[in-house]
């Protein structure tokens, strides 16, 4: 299994490109720090979103310092630089990417690239028929309408 999860920082803005084909290719560096005392330092992974992903609201919101969670495959690529020489590079293609620290920290929260706070406002269809507000859940609540599990009487004998 080839999966790497880590948190860190961006070391820079976010810089989407395109293939010849047409698809988008969003590549960022993430410094992650380890160690502690006289023994910390530093990785800094390249990262790279591909596709849809790529392309819609999420790059806008990688900024440099933005705090971030990622989980990826590591992949070797090998290449020759302007010199002709043959470099190898370890990127990772990530999978799952989270946003993590609040909105527009000091330290680089996370901000859209032109300053606006994010906008998550869920939309709904308009033939969607609406409930009273009192049979709607809370959109904090991750375990609405999942079934509720029955109780156990406390006189009950638990067999472990």
């Amino acid at each position: 299994m080839n999966i790497y999860t880590f948190t860190g920082r961006l070391a820079r803005d976010q810089e989407t490109r395109y293939t010849q084909s047409g698809m988008a290719i969003c590549s960022f560096t993430v410094a992650v720090d380890y160690g502690f005392g006289d023994n910390k330092g530093t990785n800094w992974i390249r990262c790279s979103l591909f596709g849809k992903r790529a392309e819609g609201r999420l790059p806008n919101y990688l900024v440099k310092g933005t705090q971030v969670a990622v989980s990826g495959e590591l992949r070797v690529r090998e290449y020759d630089d302007k010199d002709g020489n043959r470099r190898t590079s370890v990127d990772l293609a990530v999978n799952d990417l989270d946003l993590i620290g609040g909105r527009n920290e000091q330290s680089g929260g996370y901000a859209p690239q032109g300053g606006a706070a994010p906008q998550f406002a869920q939309q709904q269809p308009q033939a969607a028929p609406q409930q009273p507000p009192a049979a709607q859940a809370p959109a904090a609540d991750p375990f609405a309408g999942t079934p509720d599990f029955p109780e156990i009487p406390p006189k009950d004998d638990v067999p472990f």
